[in-house]
């Protein structure tokens, strides 16, 4: 744990609750998943890639979550070993 983490928990946090990003996320994973129920069922590899498109969009918000906490985790740790 480092200095290093933190910055890098703070930086995602800050992405995180950034309403222009949510918009992104929000929005991709809706066009993601009305494409996918509005596509033909003849089309299984068109379906497939709209349905990997949208769990990657999940994929980096649980990223971006994940270097949040790793971040508080260093903070906490670090302030314990400074109070000795």
């Amino acid at each position: 744990m480092s200095e290093d983490d933190i910055a890098r928990g703070r930086r995602a946090e800050q992405l995180l609750n950034d309403e222009m990003l949510k918009g992104a996320f929000a929005t991709l994973k809706a066009e993601y998943q009305k494409a996918w129920e509005n596509s033909p069922a003849r089309d299984a590899d068109g379906r497939e890639r709209l349905w990997q498109a949208f769990q990657i969009v999940g994929m980096i918000e649980t990223h971006l979550k994940n270097v949040m906490d790793n971040g508080k985790i260093a903070q906490h740790e670090l302030a314990r070993l400074t109070r000795g």
